[in-house]
């Protein structure tokens, strides 16, 4: 392409121009601010579809798996967080509202039902009642064998000993499983006096105090004491397993299925919406489009005129315009007048 030098002063021109627009910081932030005022009109439903926003889910998320640096990041983040000094002079307190926590132990009281539900389906589970057999059995025998009375009364110990020996050989059976083979066929009814033990433990007023009295006991911790129940030198192995839960479960056609109807969902109510409304729902306004995100792209731009980018592709495109057949014609019309 051949340059001519008119071209080449005015494309010369116009980038000094834009250079020296672009450098004043009211520039930037009245094209942010003209962007958002006309960006804030429009509809969800004018600028996208709610397929492309579920394909763009669907890629990015649902398809891409997580980098083994990524994986890295979070296991670090986690432990810098557990490990750090201020861990010592923080309180449980001080992170944690207490108005919050009554909040949560009000609640979770008030749910007699649901937790009526849950000690009935524990307490009926075949695991529960082979338990509480065993632990009885224990127990029994335990007194047998090691009661404060037989060992301190002179002739009991002995007496207890024989008294076994004559209701095994009576039973034609040894005593432990003369009670399991009792246990056994009472399970029902242990479980069912159980569960009325545990829901008159667990009734709405004795839940909350119980909660209440547990917050009091720890609000005063530090918080480093996390660091009794979490291993800090196994979080990469347990952030892994993390990371193994979710790369199935991404790739799942339940969640599939769960995203997609989601975004549809979430579509149908806003898609007349305006982007400020959307936006506002994010956080962001106008003030934070004129402070924040102004005072963090101006560096950015400043930056890409300091190193000539902005420069070098301005060019690019002026030109592509003003060596165009269109351009030239107009041109050649001004020169000939």
């Amino acid at each position: 392409m051949q340059k001519h030098p008119i071209i080449e002063q005015l494309i010369d021109a116009q980038l000094d121009f834009l250079d020296q627009e672009f450098n004043q910081s009211e520039t930037i932030q009245t094209e942010f601010v003209q962007f958002y005022q006309w960006f804030r009109k429009q509809t969800l439903q004018d600028l996208w579809t709610s397929e492309a926003i579920h394909q763009l889910i669907q890629q990015q998320i649902l398809n891409t798996p997580a980098s083994s640096f990524l994986v890295e990041q979070i296991a670090e983040h986690i432990r810098f967080a557990l490990v750090h000094p201020v861990n010592d002079s923080s309180k449980i307190a001080d992170v944690i509202p207490v108005l919050t926590i009554d909040k949560i132990a009000q609640y979770v009281a008030s749910k007699s039902g649901h937790r009526q539900r849950l000690i009935k389906t524990v307490v009926n589970n075949p695991a529960f009642a082979a338990m509480i057999t065993q632990l009885i059995q224990h127990s029994i025998q335990d007194y047998m064998d090691n009661s404060v009375i037989a060992k301190s009364v002179p002739g009991v110990s002995r007496f207890m000993k024989m008294g076994k020996s004559v209701l095994e050989s009576v039973t034609d059976t040894n005593l432990d499983q003369t009670i399991q083979h009792y246990l056994k066929k009472n399970v029902q009814k242990l479980t069912q006096m159980s569960e009325s033990v545990l829901n008159q433990h667990f009734d709405d007023e004795k839940l909350y105090h119980f909660q209440a009295n547990l917050w009091h006991k720890i609000k005063d911790l530090p918080l480093s004491v996390l660091k009794n129940y979490i291993e800090v030198q196994d979080l990469s192995q347990t952030v892994n397993l993390g990371h193994e839960i979710w790369d199935h479960l991404r790739q799942s056609e339940y969640l599939r299925q769960q995203v997609h109807d989601g975004v549809h969902a979430w579509y149908v109510r806003n898609q007349a919406r305006p982007f400020d409304l959307l936006l506002h729902d994010l956080n962001i306004d106008e003030a934070l489009v004129q402070q924040q995100l102004q005072q963090l792209l101006n560096p950015v731009i400043q930056k890409m005129i300091a190193e000539g980018y902005l420069k070098q592709r301005a060019r690019h495109y002026l030109e592509k315009f003003y060596y165009s057949e269109a351009a030239q014609q107009i041109l050649n019309l001004q020169t000939n007048n």
